[in-house]
């Protein structure tokens, strides 16, 4: 009885190329179709675990963890100079879920600095901000602006610490004119100080004290003075 061969049964080719293209452990540099690239860990075709992302279009990039194709952990995030060409770092902490959340620092074109910590991408929780000009913020911050109680020293040494609304000084809170030796303490609405009482602070160590010190302002018992008032009136009366 003759045997009868018959071909085995083969899976069509596309099944083969879609195994080997399912990106999953340590990979080489994988581009994708609009010229990013990324170098490192994969599980389940995301990126995930450690790796570093170039974008094309921004030459920006992201040395970090991963976590299901998005930054997630602790990473650095840098661009390039548009005249030198050398990166330089935009920010470098923690992320979660894509956004820089948690502990951090980050670095502005203008020089400026910010250390502290992150919500959602923006400045939120306790930070101290660094300004151009020399002053400094320390404080609480949400939704990338003061708010809260924090403290903002100037270049010349003066310093406020209160209340903030908003990126503006606003609630009850102290100045200190170190250059003159003066404290005003009261009450600020929307940067402009509304009330409150301006005292000598440390005035023979100032450097440009006022000419005349604040005089004193003697506080009497007011027990006292009404006693004074009920003896003028019963001497009146007679």
């Amino acid at each position: 009885m003759p045997i009868v061969k018959y071909p085995r049964a083969r899976e069509p080719l596309y099944y083969e190329w879609d195994r080997r293209a399912q990106k999953c452990g340590l990979r080489h540099t994988v581009f994708a179709v609009n010229g990013d690239q990324y170098t490192g860990e994969w599980l389940d075709n995301m990126k995930h675990g450690k790796g570093t992302q170039i974008w094309k279009s921004t030459g920006a990039i992201y040395s970090g963890d991963w976590k299901f194709g998005k930054q997630d952990g602790y990473g650095s995030y840098s661009v390039p100079d548009p005249v030198t060409k050398e990166y330089k770092r935009v920010y470098t902490g923690w992320w979660k879920n894509g956004q820089k959340t948690g502990q951090g620092v980050s670095f502005y074109p203008n020089g400026e600095r910010y250390e502290g910590e992150w919500s959602d991408g923006v400045r939120g929780g306790w930070g101290r901000m660094h300004y151009l000009d020399g002053s400094s913020y320390e404080g609480q911050w949400e939704a990338d602006q003061p708010n809260g109680q924090g403290m903002l020293r100037l270049p010349n040494g003066n310093r406020y610490e209160g209340g903030w609304k908003d990126g503006k000084k606003h609630g009850p809170g102290r100045y200190f004119y170190v250059d003159k030796g003066q404290l005003l303490e009261g009450t600020w609405a929307e940067d402009i100080a509304k009330c409150g009482v301006l005292v000598d602070f440390s005035r023979d160590r100032a450097p440009a004290p006022t000419q005349y010190p604040i005089p004193k302002i003697e506080l009497r018992d007011p027990d006292g003075v009404l006693a004074e008032a009920q003896a003028l009136l019963d001497y009146s009366d007679n």
